[in-house]
């Protein structure tokens, strides 16, 4: 086979930012809006209890996907940087070890998210007969993590090789297949909420298969790992994957903080949060695609030792993410009471979704910043500083804020308080990756904190 070709190294930095989301987001929105249209499934069933369910698995499905996020972030970031240094040997051997040690720890995780459903749920504010449906719904979808976490390593691998159409059809074959699962099991089978989660475990083992299939077709293809190679990329994608995991299972922990406290106002709260919840991915799923593909773009350009464009993406990526948050922020607020009427929507739930449909969505903006700089410092030998960083977005910059606009201003306060609190964590964000371009450039063999470095891009950079 051809080798792969690094394809951000020239070009325009925003049209190729622009493409690759917007490709890739067509592919995202379709699953988001299959998630949405559960909803809507489900609020048709006329049983608050049923929706506020969903809410509360969808805060303990977060901890799931945040692993398999994890883990498609070091596979991507990985490979992005093999090819932009041309050794398709390390690519094609990391791309296989990265899909071994995403689906043996993804079984693993699951197992244990498994056992313990009941407490988890009863964590998040769950009881009573939603309780009962929570886990119903969970003990159904979590076994399928290790399909989830081999679609979206899959998806990574395709981002990496630029190839963000066929990630995207990936995604688009999922969405297809819960879509027309939903209404034949919710529905016609009269299985309810169990019927959206079967279906749900359907759309990922499709993604999975879709996604594997054009990278032995089209591209380099996997390597078969021995456990020499195992052994070998062990620690180079640890590495990555431990603080990239770690940073996503922030949100989760925010997000859990954020149901709790919407608890305490009742079923009719829970459910407006779990609309907004599922508003927020189909409106901003350009920005969530941004996060996956800005990656390879910065690590292409940093395996090639080009700087000046890492940090022009950067820049662009920022900027990307202004104009599409403001262009989002519009179209929403002239939807709020289509979207309100949707889903029947009314009382405290009708308010949330109206709260949350007006300028409170431009505070995205900063949650945008924060997914670029992320983005960022995965590809460019600091993960960590994106667990830093996500951590104190959803600790300090969530539970004192939700706390208080909660006391003060009840539901409505609790969803000011966590869309506010990325602003000063997005604006230490920009600092920090400035920084650490500016330190990558700067670096030198003489340089005093050369040794250092060196022994941390042999974690990205060894071979055999």
């Amino acid at each position: 086979m051809s080798g792969e070709k690094p394809v951000f190294l020239t070009g325009s930095l925003f049209r190729h930012i622009a493409v690759m989301s917007l490709t890739s987001s067509v592919g995202l929105i379709a699953i988001f809006a299959v998630d949405f249209i559960d909803m809507i499934f489900i609020s048709m069933l006329g049983k608050a209890e049923l929706a506020a369910a969903v809410g509360f698995a969808g805060a303990i499905l977060f901890f799931t996907t945040s692993f398999g996020i994890g883990i498609s972030i070091a596979a991507g970031a990985l490979v992005s940087q093999a090819i932009g240094s041309g050794d398709q040997e390390l690519l094609r051997r990391r791309a296989g070890t990265a899909l071994v040690y995403g689906v043996v720890f993804g079984a693993i995780f699951a197992a244990m998210v498994w056992a313990y459903l009941t407490p988890l749920a009863q964590m998040m504010g769950a009881s009573g007969e939603t309780l009962t449906m929570s886990v119903l719904y969970l003990s159904i979808i979590v076994p399928s993590l290790p399909f989830l976490l081999i679609g979206m390593v899959g998806m990574a691998l395709l981002r990496a090789f630029g190839d963000a159409k066929r990630a995207m059809w990936a995604t688009i074959a999922g969405g297809v297949v819960n879509a027309v699962l939903d209404p034949i099991l919710i529905f016609g089978l009269n299985m309810e909420l169990a019927g959206a989660a079967w279906a749900s475990v359907a759309a990922r083992m499709t993604i999975a298969f879709v996604a594997l299939y054009p990278i032995f077709k089209y591209h380099s293809g996997i390597a078969r790992p021995n456990l020499s190679d195992l052994r070998l990329d062990l620690m180079p994608i640890m590495a990555i994957a431990i603080p990239a995991i770690l940073t996503q299972m922030a949100t989760p922990v925010g997000q859990a903080f954020v149901t709790r406290s919407m608890a305490a106002f009742g079923e009719g709260a829970v459910a407006g949060m779990a609309i907004t919840a599922r508003i927020t991915p189909l409106a901003f799923g350009v920005l969530f695609a941004l996060s996956g593909t800005i990656g390879p773009i910065i690590g292409q350009n940093f395996g090639a030792g080009q700087h000046d464009r890492v940090r022009q993406a950067f820049k662009e990526g920022v900027l990307f993410t202004l104009i599409y948050v403001i262009l989002a922020t519009v179209a929403l607020y002239f939807l709020r009471a289509p979207i309100a009427e949707l889903f029947q929507a009314d009382g405290v739930a009708r308010s949330l979704v109206y709260l949350f449909c007006g300028p409170l969505a431009l505070a995205f903006f900063f949650n945008g910043v924060i997914f670029v700089g992320n983005a960022s410092f995965n590809n460019l030998g600091h993960p960590f500083y994106s667990t830093w960083i996500n951590w104190g977005r959803n600790t300090l910059g969530t539970i004192p804020l939700v706390y208080l606009g909660g006391l003060w201003y009840g539901p409505a306060g609790v969803l000011v308080g966590a869309a506010f609190g990325g602003i000063l964590f997005a604006a230490i964000t920009w600092f920090l990756a400035l920084k650490v371009m500016a330190q990558q450039e700067d670096i030198k063999p003489a340089d005093k904190g050369f040794q250092r470095h060196a022994r941390l891009m042999s974690l990205f950079h060894n071979r055999r």
